[in-house]
């Protein structure tokens, strides 16, 4: 090998040497940082993994509560899903507690775990709906009609006609009916008690759906 040759490796081993004392320190810093990078995302991971677990044990828990009677432990249940994650199971399971406190003839008690349900994009339709049937069933018109003021799905106008009825105000119950009726498809199973209500506060059932 030429001497120049080895004049010109040393020179470029001098030079990395030089590069790597100045440069070292912030390339070991960078792999250091990327590897806590990835560390702590599996750790969040994990993490992830085993909350969606628990929650999910969890729902189960609280559904076999409700089949078994024991409804006073449910809450518990429910406040223990909290997370963003968690929050559509405690409205299922809310749900279903409210249903089996109706059953069990705990009106109150079903209002109240109704009202504590969190306001959900997927749910707050059928939850209002709920809890304004139950309020018109208790005695409490005026707060359903509150609660359903601006509503426009069929269910909706159905409970707000019940409401209105409830407070004797038989044309506005007919106009909700009818509006009901109007968003109902024709085939509905539902729809002969929604004529019958209609028929009831002095109402007459619109000829295109009266039966052939």
């Amino acid at each position: 090998m030429a001497i120049d040759d080895l004049l010109d490796e040393h020179e470029q081993s001098e030079r990395v040497r030089n590069w790597l004392r100045k440069n070292g320190a912030g390339i070991i810093s960078g792999v250091v940082v990327g590897v806590a990078a990835i560390w702590g995302f599996q750790l969040w991971k994990n993490h992830q993994t085993q909350r969606a677990h628990e929650t999910y044990v969890r729902y189960g828990t609280a559904l076999k509560e409700i089949d078994s009677g024991a409804l006073d432990k449910v809450p518990n249940e429910i406040a223990a899903m909290s997370g963003d994650g968690e929050r559509i199971y405690a409205a299922l399971v809310a749900l279903q507690l409210a249903k089996a406190q109706v059953e069990a003839d705990k009106i109150d008690e079903a209002i109240a775990t109704l009202k504590a349900i969190p306001a959900n994009e997927l749910l707050q339709s059928l939850v209002n709906s709920r809890l304004a049937r139950l309020m018109v069933d208790s005695g409490k018109a005026e707060d359903a009609l509150k609660l359903l003021e601006g509503a426009k799905d069929s269910a909706s106008l159905e409970i707000r006609g019940d409401a209105l009825a409830a407070l004797d105000k038989n044309e506005q119950a007919r106009d909700a009916y009818n509006a009901a009726l109007a968003s109902l498809d024709v085939a509905a199973p539902q729809r002969q008690l929604l004529e019958m209500k209609l028929m009831d506060v002095g109402g007459t059932v619109p000829e295109s759906a009266e039966p052939i």
